[in-house]
């Protein structure tokens, strides 16, 4: 099997792969971001410092590795280029070091425009996007009037694009004339002024990663969100716009499956979902939100209180089920350490039929009630510890059956943020 690594989220996001893949790093040579866009924030903690990340791949952190932004991204490039300016700032040198796919589509100030009449429009029952423009980037992707990052070096090229924008949002942004967003001259403005930035950047990844992989070159595959939000397997509409799962790694990179090797799948010791959607252990009363207090759990790219849950085995098992998970990385383990029960959703009960395969239909899944198995806590701290056999004997007990009922490994635990409080099975 190849040495390449991929991880995925198996939840609807915010599971800490930023820290997973800021640890597996460390034994790697490539980093590789396949999909999403500035919707995804990664979290990284080192030492005393905090790099919270929305496009440049996690192992930017290690000075030696080289990171690519693949053609699956739809690429902020100014937002792309604050990130850079906050790596400037903490001397992390990344020149030479990153490069971006020349077929990656742009998400311009239009984009987000689009994002929140979209939003607008849909009344009281919106699907909560984070307003970064990423959907209607994607939209504009597959109806193939997209720019790519090679089309802003060439002005008859872009020009020819933005006029057919223009010409195709006539009516939709006949309302918004005074918004700069739509100021279709000031755009192209912006755009060139960024060519020389991106210059040094521009690669065909698809070509590199074969190069690599053929020199023998350990690759780590960054997947964002989570595949319970996948655009094919997730919780439809309630969903972001990309392939979140490994396949997404495959189109989003230009690679092959044999190119894969390790999936290494994220999870949460509990759950927690942003946005609108159905969410069968949601916890919307006290637990719920000793949950959120405790794991901090707020939007790295919003700030928004992410809604809290228990464990759901049923998603999870069918996360791992379209991803081929060989192992688990389960995060925040210590969050837990102060409850006195700890519950898990083994099977759901939809109109009095018990089901233990996720739902294809998601208005089936907002009416499932959930079948929980209780497990004793273990009420102590786990944050200092650094090897599985020195946890509680209950944490051990949970963690196990987390394996054993997703036919997995164990990877690691993490039981904090920083690199330090994790647990390498």
């Amino acid at each position: 099997m190849k040495d390449n690594i991929a991880v995925v989220g198996l939840q609807w996001g915010d599971e800490g792969k930023g820290k997973v893949v800021d640890l597996l790093a460390s034994d790697m040579d490539i980093i590789a971001r396949c999909q999403g866009g500035a919707n995804a924030g990664h979290t990284v903690i080192v030492g005393d410092k905090k790099y919270v990340l929305h496009l440049i791949p996690s192992g930017i952190i290690h000075q030696e590795k080289i990171c690519y932004i693949g053609n699956g991204v739809v690429l902020d490039p100014f937002g792309l280029l604050e990130e850079l300016r906050i790596l400037d700032k903490e001397s992390i040198d990344y020149k030479g070091r990153l490069f971006v796919s020349a077929s990656a589509n742009l998400v311009l100030p239009y984009h987000k425009l689009l994002d929140q009449i979209y939003e607008e429009r849909r009344g009281g029952a919106p699907l909560g996007t984070t307003l970064r423009g990423i959907g209607p980037a994607y939209r504009d992707k597959v109806a193939r009037c997209g720019i790519r990052l090679s089309d802003i070096f060439d002005d008859k090229i872009l020009l020819e694009k933005l006029n057919d924008i223009k010409t195709l949002r006539a009516q939709i942004f006949e309302p918004y004339q005074d918004d700069e967003r739509c100021d279709y001259d000031a755009v192209f403005d912006k755009v060139c002024s960024i060519r020389e930035a991106f210059a040094p950047m521009l690669t065909n990844v698809s070509s590199e990663m074969h190069r690599l992989d053929a020199e023998g070159k350990k690759i780590l595959f960054e997947g964002a969100q989570g595949a319970l939000l996948d655009v094919d397997h997730g919780t439809y509409p309630y969903a972001t716009s990309s392939n979140t799962t490994v396949g997404g790694i495959l189109t989003g990179l230009g690679i092959g499956p044999r190119m894969v090797g390790t999936v290494v799948g994220v999870v949460k010791a509990y759950c927690t979902r942003v946005g609108a959607g159905p969410f069968p252990t949601e916890l919307t009363e006290e637990t719920g939100e000793l949950l959120r207090e405790k794991g901090g759990e707020y939007g790295a790219t919003t700030g928004r209180p992410r809604r809290t849950g228990w464990l759901d085995l049923v998603a999870l098992q069918h996360a791992c089920r379209i991803n081929g998970v060989d192992q688990l990385a389960i995060t925040k383990l210590d969050v837990l350490d102060s409850f006195e029960t700890i519950r898990v959703c083994l099977s759901y009960r939809i109109d009095s039929e018990l089901v233990d395969t996720f739902p294809v239909d998601p208005y089936a899944l907002e009416k499932v009630e959930p079948v929980y198995r209780d497990f004793p806590g273990w009420k102590s701290d786990t944050s200092s510890i650094t090897r599985f056999g020195h946890l509680p004997q209950e944490a051990q007990n949970y963690i196990r059956f987390i394996a054993d009922e997703t036919g997995t490994e164990i990877k690691l635990v993490s039981t904090g943020a920083a690199r330090a409080e994790t647990i390498l099975v």
